[in-house]
């Protein structure tokens, strides 16, 4: 389905609007098993995600209406699978770099693919990567942002929205529109090879980044301060006098 809201080259070109679906990564995944090829930059969005998922089998709440929930499809083949976290830091900054100009410096990309303004949950992503020997062949991105949801269930304590923090509502397919050309120029840089570019402006907008924090890893709590990521993504902390590097099952960020 053509869509004249999107102005990129290609990402959003092919764009299915869908009342409900359990996930649109689900969806996603689905329709590159059953169907014809997709071209890439097709673009799943969900008007209700009642399923949707984010990092380490977190669930994304989501009222019906009011956020964006979509999957995009690429097809990272000329990227190396070792470095797949190039591309997830590239989704990250294409998607800041949309809402900063709309929220400003209380924006921050929390390690890996978080979206933070001040210490509360503005959005999160879930990268899939199909990968057959050492190249990606397709990649199902999953991003879930608060928008117009002006309050949020108990138990999800540290969530917000553009609408809390603004006090207005936003079009969400003109917000879509501005995070899928955002997200396409950076990747059109990382298949250009400008890896240097692509790490050095994930870093720049890091969460907690040069800051002394609180951490637990395992049961243990600690303070310690982010100095980094390493190439494969391993989140790098000072502490104790050395750098130890954390995966995202190893390490929790105690922000409350």
């Amino acid at each position: 389905m053509q869509n004249n809201i999107f102005s990129g080259l290609f990402v959003g070109q092919n764009l299915l609007t869908l009342k409900e679906v359990d996930s649109t990564n689900n969806f996603l995944k689905n329709l590159l098993t059953n169907s014809k090829p997709l071209p890439e930059g097709t673009v799943i969005m969900a008007e209700h995600q009642y399923a949707g998922r984010g990092q380490q089998q977190n669930k994304w709440v989501s009222q019906p209406g009011k956020n964006l929930t979509f999957s995009i499809l690429f097809k990272p083949t000329f990227l190396n699978a070792v470095n797949q976290f190039d591309l997830t830091r590239t989704i990250s900054v294409g998607v800041y770099d949309t809402l900063r100009t709309l929220l400003g410096d209380g924006l921050k990309i929390k390690w890996p693919n978080d979206i933070y303004y001040n210490d509360r949950k503005l959005g999160g992503m879930l990268i899939e990567n199909m990968v057959q020997g050492n190249r990606i062949n397709n990649s199902v991105v999953g991003i879930g942002l608060n928008i117009n949801q002006g309050d949020f269930p108990e138990g999800i304590g540290n969530a917000t929205s553009v609408k809390q923090i603004l006090h207005k509502d936003y079009d969400l397919r003109l917000l879509l529109s501005e995070i899928c050309s955002h997200i396409e120029a950076y990747y059109l840089h990382l298949k250009a090879g400008k890896i240097d570019l692509i790490r050095s402006s994930y870093l720049s907008r890091l969460y907690w980044l040069n800051e002394e924090r609180t951490f637990r890893a395992g049961d243990e709590i600690f303070t310690g301060i982010i100095k980094g990521v390493a190439d494969n993504g391993l989140l790098q902390v000072y502490r104790d006098g050395l750098t130890a590097s954390y995966n995202l099952k190893e390490i929790e960020f105690l922000n409350k």
